[in-house]
């Protein structure tokens, strides 16, 4: 698969702003006022071992509305040399500040010898009581006197609200419908192995495999009967304790942004005929699956219809039994698909992917996207990038594109993680609120080095979304499915373990689903 991944923001601006306005409520004598600095040049940082590091004491920290306030620790740890400071800040998830808690942003700081843990309280409005959980993050930054920022440097308030009447996000439930826990739910995909998720012990949520025409056949006649790898794939789920997520990536048979095909009555038979088996067996498994329908298939959808409108793509949709109704363009393909979702597999449920290529910025592609139809479905999936970013820094095998493709996770410099959740959240806000599910996400090798080599190209993706799991969820994530869209690039096999601890950590202090 190739996935042209645009890395800007598209022109929307991060989501997450930092107000100002700290609660006169934080008597902590530890606890300094911040004024606002407007320079957005990061400070060189000089650390010492000896001034010791700052971490917030978890990174999940529970409250109720009716509390009032919650107050978060930060702890300075392996050495104790010098005065040092710390910033703390809150920002925005699904609770806003304003409406349901104050913002504040202050400086921490600690006199040479001094190791007690520093708070920072928050007050909580109990002026709109609400049902269900809201979010929101407290975040550090801007290190001094020589200590650094160590991990957790974020950690996730979850406020559960005083009304009495209970509602869950559409994530929660989703996941509950999955047989899943009420969590940030991870994933493994492409290239990653039963042998090797049983070897080390990993627990994935998810896991997912292509259903391809191209290469060697067509998947439905890889294994005897016919269509008997769906059946081969949901075994493998089971083996590792994974829900089964099937990627149908059919509609570049002909090769990618050959929009031809979908008009034609021979091509068009075959696939209808293909996505119907599929919701068959998924209905012999008998157990919840997901589907992901067509990656890339719908941003050239976008690039090349009139006007970015998919009813005016022509395609064979009402000649098939189960569609008659629906009309012959692109939004009858979505909307025939996932019908035949409903009717054969109710336990199967469907996902279309943004490209955020497809259009000029995201309230385009929300544009479009709502024009089709994926509003119907139930989850948007996300994409970052189809291969490891390292890959593209050594120009490895099918990796010529241009541009930047490492991540900075500061979010001081772009392109930064900040500029892809902003996106996310647009995507989830505007396509109905619908849960998002991270899709093909590289796993990459920890490297300070640029490139990399076969197998064990760097990339920072999965580090920053397992130690920042709550700004997931606050952007409306379901889960992440981390694996890769070509077969040069990093697995569970060669990342040196880092999937491994980083999911262990993550399952230890897991990210609840609002």
């Amino acid at each position: 698969m190739k996935l042209f991944s645009k890395i800007t923001a598209n022109g929307v601006t991060c989501a997450r702003v930092l107000l100002l306005g700290l609660s006169a409520m934080n008597a902590d004598a530890g606890i300094i006022a911040d004024t606002l600095n407007p320079s957005t040049t990061p400070a060189t940082v000089t650390t010492s071992a000896a001034a010791g590091t700052f971490a917030m004491s978890t990174t999940l920290y529970p409250a109720n509305q009716s509390a009032g306030s919650v107050t978060v620790k930060v702890n300075r740890a392996g050495g104790s040399t010098g005065s040092v400071t710390v910033r703390i800040a809150t920002a925005d998830g699904t609770a806003v500040s304003g409406t349901n808690y104050t913002a504040g942003r202050v400086t921490l700081t600690w006199k040479s010898g001094d190791t007690a843990s520093k708070s920072f309280s928050v007050k909580l409005s109990t002026a709109q009581p609400y049902s269900g959980r809201k979010s929101f993050l407290v975040q550090l930054s801007l290190p001094a006197g020589g200590a650094a920022i160590g991990s957790p440097n974020a950690a996730t308030v979850t406020v559960t609200g005083s009304s009495t009447t209970t509602t869950t996000s559409g994530a929660a439930r989703l996941a509950a419908l999955l047989g899943r826990p009420g969590r940030l739910l991870v994933g493994l995909g492409h290239a990653n192995n039963p042998s090797d998720i049983i070897s080390q012990r990993l627990k994935p949520d998810i896991y997912d495999r292509y259903l391809s025409n191209q290469g060697p056949g067509s998947w439905t006649t890889w294994n005897s009967p016919a269509g008997a790898y769906v059946g081969i794939v949901a075994n493998e789920a089971d083996s590792v304790g994974a829900v089964p997520m099937y990627t149908l990536y059919q509609m570049a048979t002909n090769g990618e942004g050959n929009l031809g095909s979908v008009n034609d009555s021979q091509f068009m038979t075959t696939y209808w005929a293909n996505v119907k088996l599929l919701f068959q067996k998924i209905a012999e498994y008998n157990k919840p699956a997901l589907v992901n329908f067509e990656p890339d298939f719908w941003g050239f959808v976008e690039r090349q219809a009139p006007n970015a409108d998919p009813a005016l793509v022509p395609a064979k949709v009402s000649f098939d039994a189960d569609c008659t109704s629906l009309p012959n363009n692109a939004t009858g393909i979505a909307a025939c698909l996932v019908r035949k979702a409903r009717k054969y597999a109710p336990k199967a449920y469907v996902g279309f992917p943004p490209s955020d290529w497809g259009g000029d910025t995201a309230a385009q592609v929300v544009t479009f996207m709502n024009k089709l139809g994926a509003g119907s479905a139930d989850f948007v999936v996300m994409q970052t990038l189809d291969r490891d970013a390292g890959c593209f820094e050594a120009s490895g095998p099918n990796c010529s594109r241009a541009g930047t493709f490492y991540w900075d996770e500061s979010n001081a410099t772009h392109p930064n993680f900040h500029d892809h959740l902003a996106t996310a959240k647009a995507y989830h806000n505007g396509i109905g609120g619908l849960p998002l599910l991270w899709w093909q996400t590289p796993l990459g090798v920890p490297s300070s080095s640029r490139g990399g080599s076969s197998g064990r190209y760097r990339d920072n993706r999965m580090h920053y979304f397992l130690t920042h799991a709550g700004e997931l969820t606050a952007a409306g994530a379901l889960g992440v499915v981390f694996g890769a869209g070509e077969d040069h690039q990093t697995t569970i096999r060669t990342d040196n373990g880092q999937f491994q601890t980083l999911s262990a950590q993550y399952l230890a202090r897991p990210a609840p689903l609002p």
